[in-house]
């Protein structure tokens, strides 16, 4: 068994529980080829939460100056975490995010670039854009639905992938195809919060 199943079946086991974790939608992430899970962020939970809650592995962005922690940037990277140089136009990360959609991965991103100290949406990042529109990916919107509260149920929706077809065929920016998957994942936190 991979470090990675190891850690997730750990991880699970005490997050589950915790916060009495209940998934929505999971049949909509296709179970083959390149997906791109797109979700909110609210918490550093949210790559473990998505990870145990997603039936695929995920691969996740990390700031760099975890890496540069020797143990930690080991077990990082067994547990399917790259570097990205944040606040910067990190050509490594974009070529390794492009690389694991082109080996049929799963990338997982949270288009914010960083947790929401409110818990509504903010603002999103082109980086989530550029990867739905340079790749064959299936773009997947997740909403996590807090708070994270110990016995409050934390709800994880993963809604119905966007059709790509028809943003390569207006030729939609990255900046129009992230607000419309920010937009995604609105509606679901909407339909899903009572």
């Amino acid at each position: 068994m991979s470090l990675y199943r190891i850690v997730r079946a750990l991880v699970a086991a005490i997050l589950f529980p915790l916060y009495r974790i209940k998934v929505i939608g999971k049949e909509n992430i296709p179970a083959s080829g390149p997906v791109i899970i797109c979700s909110n962020h609210i918490s550093n939970f949210d790559p473990p939460v998505v990870g145990i809650t997603s039936p695929r592995d995920i691969y996740f962005m990390a700031k760099g100056e975890l890496f540069e922690k020797p143990i930690l940037g080991k077990l990082l990277l067994g547990i399917h975490a790259f570097p990205v140089k944040r606040g910067l136009s990190d050509r490594n990360a974009l070529r390794k995010g492009l690389g694991i959609l082109k080996d049929q991965e799963t990338l997982g991103l949270f288009p914010e670039g960083t947790r929401s100290k409110t818990g509504e949406l903010g603002k999103p990042l082109a980086g989530a854009g550029f990867f739905a529109l340079r790749s064959d990916a299936v773009i997947v919107p997740c909403a996590i639905i807090g708070p994270y509260k110990i016995g409050r149920q934390l709800k994880v929706v993963y809604g119905k992938p966007l059709d790509m077809a028809t943003f390569h065929a207006s030729k939609a920016s990255a900046r129009e195809t992230v607000e419309a998957i920010m937009n995604e994942i609105s509606i679901l936190r909407e339909t899903h919060r009572s």
